[in-house]
Formats: structure tokens, sequence, C-alpha cells
């Protein structure tokens, strides 16, 4: 019968050894993790995992909530989140909310009952009941990319309002003096600061902020391009648009094509978050680099300092952005 000893053999470590590989995997090597790992396969051991739970107290899984699965950007984030699990032996859970509070009360329950170690939150909301909380012991959930301001949870998120201010101070450089605005839910923690970096670059400049060209959105295709016939319906079209993601950036530039305006001849586009295929759109879609990978690694860090009971070192992290200019942008003088 294959067993731990026989792994052990195998790989020519100690029985220990094998079992800290398989439980904790972290505290060993990665070169003997992998020989432990090799050896397991070429015997076909299969570990109790049944019994690992009951003896560790620990599932060896993590609950990641999403609100949209078929948000591209929310991709890239569990990538992350993916690539920094995997080396401690923990799996994903995967919780597709569709941004219903019901739903993620109801999955955020399997960590008060014990079926996940801990849970990552992308939305802008504390997963659990009132009198699920933890009192003053912080419970072993994260908050990242869309952050509400609980203090219940360490937080990972973009620093939203310096990241919009630089991008509309780079269209204003540019010459544009105005600047439409596709947006995503007014009470979206996102577009509460993208929409002040925006009004702090329109002030900087001393420029006039214009309503009537500030559209709200829901990150979707379609909300981009609604969003451009509305505000090409209030006359003069803007010179710039900027969306606060690439999704609508892309409907914007259909919607614009579709109208008979040129991008950026005629109207210039802007996006937020610089997805993979953000730079094969034609023309080149101009966008805020997000660093969608390092979110999901700096959440699963602050993650398990609290599954470990260790001290935090940082509750609440803010990650750096860029501005990727590309050729969807150009000069307001060549219009």
């Amino acid at each position: 019968m294959t067993n731990i000893r026989t792994v052990a053999k195998k790989a020519g470590v100690s029985v220990a050894t094998v079992s800290r590989a398989m439980q904790k995997p972290d505290v060993v090597s990665e070169k003997t993790r992998k020989k432990v790992q090799e050896a397991a396969r070429d015997v076909g051991y299969k570990p109790n995992m049944m019994a690992q739970v009951f003896r560790s107290k620990k599932t060896h899984s993590i609950l990641v909530l999403v609100p949209d699965m078929s948000n591209p950007f929310f991709a890239q984030v569990i990538s992350g989140i993916q690539k920094a699990v995997r080396p401690r032996g923990y799996n994903l859970v995967l919780g597709n909310t569709l941004g219903n509070q019901q739903t993620e009360r109801d999955l955020a329950q399997l960590l008060i009952t014990n079926q996940t170690d801990g849970i990552i939150q992308l939305s802008a909301r504390y997963p659990l009941d009132e009198q699920d909380k933890g009192g003053h012991r912080l419970l072993p959930i994260v908050n990242c990319c869309e952050c509400v301001n609980d203090d219940s949870m360490p937080t990972v998120q973009l620093q939203n309002e310096e990241a919009a201010k630089a991008m509309a101070n780079y269209l204003v450089g540019l010459g544009h003096s105005r600047i439409g605005v596709i947006t995503g839910p007014p009470e979206s923690p996102l577009t509460i600061g993208r929409m002040a970096g925006y009004k702090a670059a329109l002030e900087e400049h001393r420029l006039t902020f214009e309503q009537q060209i500030i559209v709200e959105g829901d990150y979707s295709l379609v909300a981009g391009e609604k969003g451009v016939a509305a505000i090409l319906s209030c006359g003069v079209a803007p010179t710039a648009i900027f969306c606060f993601n690439d999704e609508m950036a892309f409907g914007a530039m259909r919607e614009l094509k579709q109208q008979g305006l040129r991008v950026p001849a005629d109207v210039s586009v802007a996006g937020f978050d610089d997805l993979p295929f953000s730079k094969y759109m034609n023309p080149a879609l101009t966008s805020v680099r997000q660093p969608s990978l390092d979110f999901g690694a700096v959440a699963v860090n602050q993650l398990f300092e609290l599954i470990e009971g260790r001290v935090m070192r940082q509750r609440h992290q803010l990650l750096p952005f860029e501005l990727a200019i590309r050729s969807s942008t150009c000069e307001a003088s060549n219009l």
C-alpha cells in the first residue's frame, strides 16, 4: 500500500519532511517541495485531506468573493491570488456573487463554519453580518481592489484619486479643455476617488466643470457606448473622453466610430486598468495601468498574516500606478 513512508523513501527525505511539505509547504525549500511532490506523483500517493483538516483545523483553502467573474480586470487579480497561494499549498474557492450582498453573506458563512481559512473580498462591502464580526479581533478577511472604509478589514487598493488626476492632467497637457467622463456607479469608492482626481485636475488648471459631459456607467462595454451617445446628445462633443475603466473605453471608441468620429483625430479616449488587450485595440488605448497581479499577491500576504496569527506589518496598502500612453490620445491642437 502506498503511504507517506513510500513517498519519503522515493524522495530521499524523512517522513517528517514529507509531512511538512504537504501540510506546511511554505516552511520547506522549493527544491524539497518539488522533490516530494514528484515522488508522491510517481508512487501514486494521495494524502487524506479530511484527516489533515481534522488534525490541523485548516482547510488549506481560501474563498475569493468576485462581483463579476466576466470582468477581465478581476480575472487578472485572481491570477495573482492563484500564483501566490499555490506555493503555500492552498487552493482557491471562487464565489461569483454577481454583486449581490446576500450572496456574499451566504458564501462568507464558509469562514464562520470553518469550511475555508480566509476570504479575499473584491467588492466594497464587509461580507459578514454585524454579529459575525470578530469584535476587536481581525477575522481573516482582506478587502482588495474596490475597498470599503471599514477598519474590520485590511485593504489593498490603488491610489485612485492620484491616478485619475494624473490622467486628467495628461489630457489637459495635450490641450484638451473639455474632457468628458464616463464614470462607474456613483456609490462605488472607485468612482468617488476617480471623480475627485478629475475635479482636482480641472481646478488646478482653472477649467470649468461641465456636468452635462459627465455620464454614469457601470464598467461594461455597453455603458461605454451609451455614455458616448449621451455625451454627444448634449451638443458640441468634448475633445477628449476619460472612461473609468478600459471596457467602457472600448465601447466608447466603437460608438464614436459609429457616429462618424475618428479616435483620436476628432476625440481622444483614455481608459483605466490597462487590460492586457488594451494595447491591441485600434487605436491602442491610453490607460492608467493598475498592477493587477500585485493586487492578488499583496492581498494573499496580508491574509496569511491573519491566518497565521502574525502581527500585521501594514493594515492598509496603497499600490502605485503608471500611465500607459498610446495612440488613442493626441494633442488638441491637431484636431
